[in-house]
């Protein structure tokens, strides 16, 4: 009998997608456009709100079908194949294997303190380790997926408690007046929710491995919702600790927000450890990533005659081929990308292809025996839509370039689609 996840394993995989990169980086991007605490705040708010929207959503769509794929299956079931086709393409050319090349890429980042900044082959070493320790059994894969979401989860409470309760007198970001009302309406702000949007990839990480999950029906709605209810309240709290106990001028543009801010707090030493434990709390992000993309990848390669060499699992169902292609790729992006630049475009394809999903449960049966029911259905599904919408046209508007980089991405997914062919199964 294949082994199964308990709900404790599935809300690791969510939390550990959930909280990775974003959170400790994004800040010093937005502020490049708003400045306002009640904005930065708001930004996170909105964020989590979508996310547990999308969550309820992915929660019926799990348990309405219950095969394992996530978007694929939902896109291709509900809509048509060609757009499974394209979020599957998406979710290996950047969807999966974006967030696991830029939290190996803030891995080393995050070490600068022992001089090992920006060092390609230690950001190598740790995809195709993790990678390694996700290529043997379900039994493996959950004790490390679990020890190392434990060791991230405390880490960031200790920091939001240190940020609380250590006194710090020097100047900070925080501005509370009424501009956050100005910021809110400006394209800045709108751009800025794809750095949030980004933080939040992953409230939908269970529902891509829901055939793993034991009792789907109670668990996986219980890991999606619970796990995003959580996450965005440490989100909201951690960005408000980044903000007091640093200044406008030392995060504005600055990715290692998180060290300049605890740098300023806990004085050198104290920095250069909270530094080092953020590259280590990272090991768990890129461990979910390296365990649910895959599960895409291989749900779509057995389906389609070009990529079904990627169906290949080895002897306890774990999609091998599948992982290395997305280590390889991962690798390919740590080498070639910039951070910031993978961060917008990536985002920009996972906010399109989740928006399209999230449409899918718009389309299918109300009641089913054995589902979950979405709450307030369909008001929350098209307030995601709207503002998903919003979000995608201003990116577009103000960031072009990495915009078109995703939506070429997609195009070439769609061209390669033309000449794969789908495999016939037997009536």
């Amino acid at each position: 009998m294949k082994k199964k996840i308990s709900i404790y394993t599935a809300a690791a995989i969510v939390v550990a997608n959930m909280i990775g990169t974003g959170v400790f980086t994004s800040v010093g991007f937005q502020l490049s456009s708003v400045q306002n605490t009640w904005s930065i705040l708001l930004l996170w708010v909105v964020g989590g709100l979508l996310a547990l929207f999308g969550a309820f959503a992915y929660a019926e769509l799990g348990t309405h079908f219950k095969e394992s794929g996530g978007d694929y299956i939902y896109l291709s079931r509900v809509f048509h194949p060609v757009l499974g086709y394209l979020s599957a393409w998406a979710g290996l050319t950047v969807g999966f294997s974006a967030p696991v090349a830029l939290a190996a890429m803030a891995f080393t980042k995050y070490l600068a303190p022992f001089g090992l900044q920006n060092n390609l082959w230690l950001a190598i070493g740790i995809i195709v380790l993790i990678g390694f320790m996700h290529s043997f059994t379900i039994r493996h894969s959950s004790r490390f997926q679990n020890i190392t979401t434990v060791v991230k989860v405390v880490f960031i409470l200790v920091l939001i408690a240190l940020g609380f309760f250590v006194t710090n007198n020097q100047p900070n970001a925080i501005v509370l007046n009424n501009s956050w009302q100005n910021e809110f309406i400006k394209p800045g702000f709108a751009v800025s929710m794809v750095y949030v949007a980004f933080a939040y990839t992953g409230w939908n990480a269970a529902a891509y491995v829901v055939d793993e999950i034991d009792n789907p029906k109670i668990n996986l709605p219980k890991a999606l919702i619970g796990s995003t209810l959580f996450v965005s309240l440490v989100y909201v709290l951690f960005q408000t600790v980044l903000l007091k106990n640093a200044t406008v001028t030392q995060l504005d543009g600055k990715e290692e927000v998180t060290f300049i801010a605890f740098n300023n707090l806990l004085g050198t030493a104290g920095g250069k450890w909270v530094s080092v434990f953020i590259a280590i709390q990272l090991v768990a992000t890129i461990s979910s990533y390296l365990w649910v993309g895959p599960r895409v990848t291989c749900a779509m390669a057995n389906e389609n005659k070009l990529w079904a060499p990627l169906a290949k699992r080895n002897l306890h169902s774990i999609p091998v081929a599948a992982l290395w292609v997305h280590v390889i790729i991962a690798i390919i992006l740590t080498l070639t990308g910039s951070f910031e630049k993978i961060l917008v475009y990536a985002g920009f394809v996972l906010q399109l292809m989740s928006s399209l999903t999230v449409a899918t449960s718009l389309f299918i049966p109300n009641k089913k025996t054995g589902t979950f029911r979405s709450p307030l259905k369909p008001l929350l599904q098209i307030l995601f839509l709207i503002f998903n919408a919003w979000v995608l046209i201003f990116t577009l508007v103000e960031r072009p370039v990495e915009s078109f980089i995703g939506i070429g991405i997609l195009l070439l997914g769609l061209v390669i689609y033309l000449f794969d062919k789908p495999i016939q199964t037997a009536p």
